[in-house]
This record gives structure tokens, sequence and C-alpha cells, in this order.
């Protein structure tokens, strides 16, 4: 029978990212991975490295999917942060993710990723829209988008939270209403 290498890597990666999800990086096992995506530890080792690489392009992965369905637009952060809430809800396991990895890189350089590249990017298209008057300046650019983030995982780390369609939409509304008196002059 033929290996199909691509299709086991995507295995693995997508029982990366729900193990990683649940434990973080050092409750993670690669045990478990190696079971839940059908391929043994050894071809885990030898498509990624090591337990922290692998998570390294889990995360990455996950970023770029999430970043490539958000687009900012700086003459609309309200809708920019909604549509980033959106994206939280429909895949919690992005949040999750990266909190436990922020939790337990222990002061690990982040300028490696993708997400610490993209935030750098929309940090200078903030900076550059509060020096074309598009947004005020009431805030430094990177304490903005910072912000903004945090608006958009409301609710992402609270017990029972709002769960109806009718809650959601009172959340998203609420967290656009936020940013707009953010960004208004």
């Amino acid at each position: 029978m033929k290996r199909d290498a691509q299709a086991t890597r995507q295995r693995i990666l997508e029982a990366a990212t729900a193990e990683f999800s649940r434990y973080g990086i050092a409750g993670a096992r690669v045990d478990r991975i190696a079971a839940a995506s059908g391929s043994n530890k050894s071809l885990i080792y030898v498509y990624f490295e090591s337990k922290e690489n692998l998570l390294r392009v889990v995360a990455d992965e996950l970023v770029k999917h999430y970043i490539e369905n958000v687009r900012l637009d700086v003459r609309d952060l309200p809708e920019f942060a909604a549509q980033m809430y959106d994206q939280n809800q429909a895949y919690p396991e992005v949040v999750r993710l990266l909190s436990w990895n922020r939790l337990e890189s222990g002061g690990a350089d982040p300028s490696e990723t993708y997400a610490y590249e993209d935030a750098g990017a929309k940090v200078r298209l903030l900076e550059q829209a509060q020096q074309e008057g598009v947004i005020n300046r009431r805030l430094p650019p990177a304490l903005l988008l910072e912000f903004i983030v945090a608006l958009s995982q409301t609710g992402m780390h609270t017990v029972g939270g709002m769960t109806s369609p009718d809650d959601q939409a009172q959340r998203r509304q609420a967290i656009k209403d936020a940013v707009q008196r953010l960004v208004e002059s």
C-alpha cells in the first residue's frame, strides 16, 4: 500500500491541533497525537523534528488560516474586530492554542512566528492611518491593536458565557461599539 506523505502530515497537524489546544505544550503527548493521526511517533519526529517545532507549525498554520479570513481595514476597525470575534467563535482552538503558547513559551523569541510578523504589519498600517488622520492618535498603534484583539476574544475564557445566537449577536455588536469608541475622534 502506497503512503501519502502529505495526507499523513495533514492528519498529524489536525491531531496536534486538538492535542495542543486541549493540553498545551507541557501536557500534550506525542503518543496521543500519533494514535489520533493513525501514524507512529517516530514519523512525527521525522516530519517535525520536535514537539516544540510541531507546535510552532500548528500555530503558524492556524494563524495563517485565521489571517486569510480576517483582513484589516483601517477605515472600519469595528468590523475588523467583529470579524475576528466571528473567527474566534468558529475556531476557538486558535485562541486556546495561542494562549497556551504564550503561557508556556518562557520568554521565547516570538519574532520567528507568522503571528508576530502579521501583527507588526498591522501595527504599521494603524500607524499610517493615524498619521493620515483616518483614526485618532489617542493610543499607540500597538496598544490599539492589542485592545482590538482582546475585545475580539471577549467571552472566550469564561465559563457559562453567552451561547445563543442572539447573545452572540449582542456581544458582536458590543465589540463593534467599543472599538468605535476607541478610534473615533
